[in-house]
């Protein structure tokens, strides 16, 4: 999946109001996942992604990973953001939606594997039929 096709669907997914708006929460989003897992992890991620979306996991230097719950992720990325938690659950549900269809099956599957169970309800509904229908 191309940058721009990722970003298109984050926008429909999230209701985002402008482009502008979703490339924000997908980069907040996937600077997030940086900070949750393994780098190793992340590079993995980052290698099936579009450069442009690589970037926001990679870094350069060894970042140390840290084991936080589904509400920290996304306080985090409300932060990063800068609005509501509210809003930025819908924006990281949309992004992890999107990136569930835009990676390999085993991709995705390793990095959700690295996630705790609250994590579970950004994964509850079907993104490939949300992005067909």
């Amino acid at each position: 999946m191309e940058y721009e096709e990722f970003i298109t669907h984050v926008q429909s997914l999230a209701q985002s109001n402008s482009r502008e708006e979703a490339e924000r929460a997908t980069r907040a989003t996937l600077e997030t996942i940086k900070e949750r897992i393994a780098g190793n992890e992340a590079q993995e991620l980052a290698a099936n992604l579009p450069q442009k979306l690589s970037d926001y996991l990679q870094s350069e230097e060894e970042e140390s990973f840290e084991s936080f719950n589904l509400q920290e992720f996304i306080t985090r990325a409300s932060q990063k953001e800068n609005i509501e938690p509210t809003n930025a659950a819908m924006h990281v549900r949309a992004v992890f939606a999107v990136l569930q269809n835009a990676i390999k099956p085993e991709i995705f599957a390793a990095f959700h594997a690295h996630l705790s169970h609250d994590y579970e309800e950004l994964f509850a509904t079907s993104p490939t039929n949300e992005m067909s229908a």
